[in-house]
């Protein structure tokens, strides 16, 4: 009962926080394996960051107006 109770005073908020930092620790360090590949090294100097965010671009709107439906 006691960790039932313990949950419900808001240590659950500290669950969501780890589980949140957790996971953006996670696509740091993939992030990191995918930039020290010399392949994605050599691609995204050709692209340059303008043009990386230009090609993301669209997939972003397409998916806010997925969400707000």
């Amino acid at each position: 009962m006691e960790l039932a109770n313990a949950t419900m005073n808001g240590n659950d908020n500290n669950r969501d926080t780890l589980y949140m930092l957790g996971g953006l620790a996670m696509v740091v360090f993939g992030a990191g394996l995918i930039l020290t590949n010399p392949f994605a090294r050599r691609y995204t100097s050709q692209l340059g960051a303008g043009g990386l965010l230009g090609a993301a671009l669209p997939d972003v709107e397409r998916y806010f107006r997925l969400r707000s439906m």
